[in-house]
This record gives structure tokens, C-alpha cells and sequence, in this order.
């Protein structure tokens, strides 16, 4: 019903900015265009600080949760851009503005606010749903936080939730307003359309010779060889040290023996319990349950969907699934009784919660890997350190002899026992990521492409492209970049002079067709009616509907012409224009609302603009081009 606010919503967005935000046009940028802040900080927002690590730690988050999202198409290169790093900073600056007008609205929570906030949070709930306060001190203790630390959280994020809550709320569109970009969107239009297409004018295009050599001239850039080299290069990485490594199975079965437990996998016990929560009489209760199901053992997950406290459980017949030694998903006490039962006996267990009818439908038991099965394990785990040392060796080695030897990367391939590879037609701007060859590294590039390199064909000094890989180069030959001669590039150049006269002689037939049909002298050969609208999917081109749909239709039928890029041109005949009436009522409400919505939006972008403004923030301009430190990655 509302695809018009949907599709158009950054439309939406433009029109009502119009009305809303005129006068905080341009507030947000004197914080970095008024000098930065002081060394030593990232910003200073009305005074505060924002610091190095601060801004490190929000980076860090933002590059973690994207790690968690993207998965295997995670790459840093494209995510540590100056442009993530913005957004990063535009958001520690914003809440440091909202902070400081909380602090200088003298804006607060009580203290019974916070109180009724935590004791409904239903992450420190009981199974039967009443606040826990000894699960409350675990969690705080597991985040690394104090009751009081916790509380300055959370007044700090209620106070700031407020504020994205209430100032939203105080924009609305008028209802006039509301109800024309309701018409706006409901209008459709009935046109028909003829398409001059370029390919059937490609055949009456003559080429000539000054044609290719004007086109050739004026677009040069676009005929460019790049500059290429081919290099010589040598890597040491760790697969090239693992060779020199031997570990005997003599020494991983020592280990082996020594300590197999390592290699054990702990027992576990399908469990499934009966809550009986503490309330009066609770023991009583649960001994006449324990009676119950000691009596009947197989009417267990009867008793338990009928009886039990903890409603979840309850719904599978009381059970907890699998539980594992020292588990602290489940009390304590559960868990220790849950490894002295045997599989079908029947234990009553007091905990914090109350008290538990517990039963072990399942027992596995611990075992040990064979040594065949964690031989391989072992031995990798032998030669980390070994090769560690050893690569370390080699790495100064390689260093020291490609930067003394540097007119051949021989001595260092004998000495170390590196294969010397080969590549031709590498450019200088190559994109990082476009091959895994350690050469395509900007850092080796940056290296290979110096001028000593190039002129003296002297060795790059040993360049770690990546952890534990260096790289080290020599340019063979080189060629710089030269324009391509012409009869090389001629036949690129007839196709594309072809294509753009092509297009010309279809404008020309096309606009020709459109002062006929203004003139009124020729109204043939145009397609079937087609009804298009703002709020419709439509086969005509996105190019053509914008113009069509603000196309002056006061005197019918109108006709619009619009180029297609690459394809044509296309003429419009406008028959008639329909304005729905019978828009229901609640559509028109639930319109408004999302209008309103966006306007809310809107509303707080303006509002931050003018926090940030007043609170006259600075910023350090070099946070926004420097690369994020090997910890945040």
C-alpha cells in the first residue's frame, strides 16, 4: 500500500528538508573547516575531550561488528577508509554534544527511575521472571563492571534515549501538506512512447579518417599504456621456512605422554529437571514431586509440563539439553549433581533458584584422542616456536644480503634457498587485492616503481607485505607510460566515434518527432498507453520517469523527449493525467504518519547539526587519514 514512501524515500527526504532545516544548512562543517583540535586528542567537543583511545576503541567496534557481518567477504582495506573513519568520528562527536547539553540542561534519571528500569530488564530475570539479584552481581562481574558503573551506563543511555525519542517526536508535516504528497504519489499518467534507437543508425554513420584522428587527439588520456616493468623478486614467507623445520614423532608422543588430557574430550549428561521456585511450603512440594516421579519414572516429562516452575524447560518435558562439566549456563548445583547420577537416577537439588526434581537421561563419557589422531596437531605445535626462531634468522639474513648485493637477487636465493620468480607487465597502479601475489602489495609497488629502482635496477630493500612475508625486488626491464599509436587503438576508435554519431542522428530524428508532435502535424507511430505513476514499478526507463513525472501538463496531450544514454532517444506523448479520489482515509493517516516520520528524522538531524554547532567542536583533521593501528585491525 505504501511503496511511493518506500521507493522515493530520499525524495520524500529533499521535499521536506525544504520546510524544515533551511537554516542549518552548512552549521556542521565549521567544526572541521575552523582548525583542528589540540595534539593529543581526536577532538574537543564544548570542552571535552575525545582521546586517541577512545576513538580507537569506538573504530575497533564499528571494524568487528562489520567482521561479523560481512564474514568471508571481510576486507579491511575496504572498510579502514577515511570515509568508515568519519562516520566513526561523527558519532563520538555527536554524543559528546548530547552529553553536554544534558549536562547543561541539568537533565537527569531519578534514582526510582533507575531502579524500575533494572529490576525489569529481563536479562537479570529468574525463569519465573522476577528480577534476580544474584544473577545481576554475576553478569555486572562478567562485563567487568560495578553496580555504580553500571548505573552511570545506564542513566547515560536512558537521558540520551529521551532526547532521540522526544525531539523526533515534535516534527509533523500539516495535514495540507500530508494530503498533497498523498495526491503527489497516487497521480498516474497515461503516455505512449516511440524509441529512436542509436544501433539502428549506427549503419548511416560514415567515418572518416579526420574523424578517428580528431577523436584520437581530444581523448588521448584514453589511449594511454600505462607504465609497465617486469621484476624479478624473491619472497620469504613461512612456508619457505617450514621446510627446513623437522619435528620426529619420537618428540610428539613425549608430549603426548606426558599430558594427554589436553587431547580428552570431557563427558557430558542430557539433563532434564523440575523447578519447584521458593515460595512458602516449596520444600514439601518438591518432595512430594520428587515421590512422584520416583514412583513412575516414565511419567517424568508429564510431571514436569505440569508442575514444573520454569516455564520454558516445561514446555520440552522439563529438559536442559546437554550439560558439560563446570557449565555456567546452570546453577552450580545442578551441574555437580547432574555428574554423580547415573543415567535414570532421580536427585533433589537446592539452588539459588529454588529447588530442582533432577534426572541423567543420557551419559557420555570422557575420552582421549589416539595419538595417530593428534600426531599432526602436536607436531605443528612443536615447530610454532622452532620456526618462529628460525624465521627470524633468515629474515636478517635475507635483509643483510639483498641490500649489500643489490644488482642480483641470486646471492640471496643461493644462500637462503628461494626460488627467484618472474613477473611481467607490472603497472604501478595496480589495485591492491586484484591477485594475491605478494607483488601486488602497495608497499612492494611504492618500492619497485622508486626512481633507484628504475634507473639503477638496484634491489628493493626487504618489504614486509604481510605478517612473517617479505619481499624483495628487482626491475628487469621497464617501459613509461606512452600514448598507443593510432593504428593500434584505430578499430577501439571507429567503434566509439560510430557509437556517439549513431546517437546524434537518433536525437536529431527524435527531437524532430517531438516538434512535430508539439506542432500538432504528427501523432503516428507511437507505442501502446502504458499508466505510470510515482508509487508503480513501470518497463519504461528510471531516465525517462523523472522527466515524464514533472512534465508541465497543463495543456494535453503534452510530449517530453529524453535522451537514453547509450541506448537512444525516446519521445513521450502525455494523454491524460488521473488523480485518484477515492484515497481511503486511513491510507491518508498512515501516510502521514511515515511523512511524519521522516520529517522526525529529519528533525534530529537539524538538532544535532545545532549541537554540534553551539557546542563548537574541533577536530584533529589527521584522525581522518591515518590508518587504523595492527591492534584495531
Amino acid at each position: 500500500m505504501f511503496e511511493f514512501v518506500r521507493n522515493h524515500k530520499k525524495w520524500m527526504q529533499v521535499m521536506l528538508a525544504l520546510l524544515i532545516v533551511p537554516s542549518f544548512i552548512g552549521v556542521a562543517v565549521s567544526g572541521y573547516s575552523n582548525g583542528g583540535a589540540s595534539a593529543g586528542e581526536v577532538a574537543n567537543v564544548g570542552g571535552k575531550k575525545i582521546t586517541q583511545a577512545e576513538f580507537d576503541d569506538a573504530l575497533r567496534r564499528y571494524i568487528d561488528s562489520r567482521r561479523a557481518q560481512l564474514g568471508d567477504n571481510f576486507d579491511i582495506k575496504q572498510i579502514d577508509t577515511p570515509e568508515t573513519r568519519q562516520l566513526v568520528l561523527d558519532k563520538l562527536i555527536e554524543n559528546a554534544a548530547i552529553d553536554a547539553e544534558i549536562r547543561t540542561s541539568h537533565m537527569g534519571v531519578g534514582d526510582v527511575a533507575l531502579a524500575k528500569s533494572i529490576m525489569e530488564d529481563r536479562t537479570f530475570a529468574n525463569p519465573s521472571g522476577a528480577f534476580d539479584k544474584e544473577r545481576y552481581n554475576f553478569l555486572l562481574k562478567q562485563a567487568g563492571l560495578t553496580a555504580g558503573g553500571y548505573d552511570a551506563q545506564l542513566r547515560s543511555s536512558m537521558l540520551r534515549n529521551q532526547m532521540t525519542s522526544a525531539i523526533p517526536g515534535t516534527a509533523f508535516v500539516p495535514r495540507t501538506l500530508a494530503a498533497r504528497l498523498s495526491d503527489i504519489a497516487a497521480q498516474e499518467r497515461e503516455v505512449q512512447e516511440v524509441v529512436f534507437k542509436a544501433s539502428d543508425y549506427a549503419a548511416k554513420v560514415t567515418v572518416t579518417d579526420d574523424m578517428l584522428k580528431a577523436y584520437y587527439t581530444k581523448n588521448a588520456a584514453l589511449f594511454q599504456a600505462p607504465e609497465q616493468a617486469k621484476v624479478e623478486y624473491l619472497v620469504l614467507d613461512a612456508a619457505s621456512v617450514e621446510g627446513t623445520i623437522a619435528i620426529s614423532e619420537a618428540d610428539a608422543r613425549k608430549v603426548y605422554d606426558a599430558d594427554n588430557k589436553k587431547f580428552s574430550t570431557p563427558g557430558t549428561r542430557t539433563v532434564s529437571h523440575i523447578l519447584i521456585a521458593k515460595k512458602d511450603g516449596d520444600k514439601a512440594r518438591a518432595d512430594a514431586v520428587l515421590a512422584e516421579v520416583r514412583t513412575a519414572p516414565g511419567s517424568f516429562a508429564a510431571v514436569a509440563k505440569a508442575k514444573s516452575d520454569d516455564t520454558a524447560s516445561a514446555e520440552l518435558g522439563g529438559s536442559l539439553g546437554v550439560v558439560k562439566e563446570g557449565d555456567d549456563a546452570f546453577p552450580p548445583e545442578l551441574v555437580s549433581a547432574a555428574f554423580k547420577l547415573k543415567e535414570g537416577d532421580v536427585e533433589l537439588v537446592q539452588s539459588s533458584f529454588g529447588y530442582h526434581i533432577v534426572t541423567v537421561t543420557k551419559v557420555e563419557p570422557s575420552s582421549v584422542k589416539p595419538f595417530e589422531a593428534v600426531k599432526a596437531e602436536i607436531m605443528a605445535e612443536l615447530k610454532k616456536p622452532l620456526m618462529s626462531k628460525k624465521y627470524a634468522d633468515l629474515a636478517e639474513q635475507f635483509n643483510n644480503t639483498v641490500y649489500e648485493q643489490s644488482d642480483s637477487l641470486k646471492p640471496a636465493a643461493d644462500k637462503l634457498k628461494l626460488e627467484i620468480k618472474t613477473i611481467d607487465g607490472l603497472q604501478r597502479n595496480a589495485k591492491p587485492g586484484s591477485s594475491t601475489l605478494p607483488v601486488y602489495s602497495p608497499k612492494f609497488l611504492r618500492a619497485i616503481f622508486a626512481d633507484d629502482a628504475i634507473k639503477n635496477k638496484r634491489n628493493t630493500e626487504a618489504i614486509e607485505v604481510a605478517p612473517a612475508t617479505l619481499v624483495a625486488g628487482r626491475v628487469v626491464s621497464y617501459k613509461p607510460a606512452a600514448l598507443r599509436p593510432l593504428a593500434e587503438v584505430a578499430d577501439a576508435i571507429r567503434e566509439r566515434v560510430i557509437a556517439e554519431e549513431a546517437s546524434k542522428l537518433a536525437k536529431q530524428a527524435g527531437e524532430a518527432k517531438l516538434a512535430a508532435g508539439k506542432a500538432g502535424t504528427d501523432a503516428e507511430g507511437y507505442g501502446p498507453a502504458r499508466t505510470v505513476s510515482r508509487g508503480k514499478q513501470s518497463e519504461i526507463s528510471p531516465a525517462a520517469m523523472g522527466e515524464l513525472l514533472k512534465a508541465d501538463v497543463a495543456k494535453l496531450p503534452a510530449y517530453v523527449g529524453v535522451n537514453l544514454p547509450g541506448a537512444g532517444y525516446a519521445v513521450y506523448r502525455i494523454n491524460k493525467v488521473t488523480q485518484p479520489t477515492d484515497i481511503e482515509p486511513m491510507r491518508r493517516d498512515m501516510e502521514r504518519e511515515q511523512f511524519n516520520g521522516v520529517a522526525g528524522q529529519l528533525e534530529w538531524v537539524a538538532y544535532l547539526a545545532a549541537l554540534k554547532t553551539k557546542s563548537e567542536f574541533k577536530v584533529n583533521p589527521k584522525v581522518l587519514t591515518s590508518k587504523t593501528s595492527t591492534d584495531a585491525q
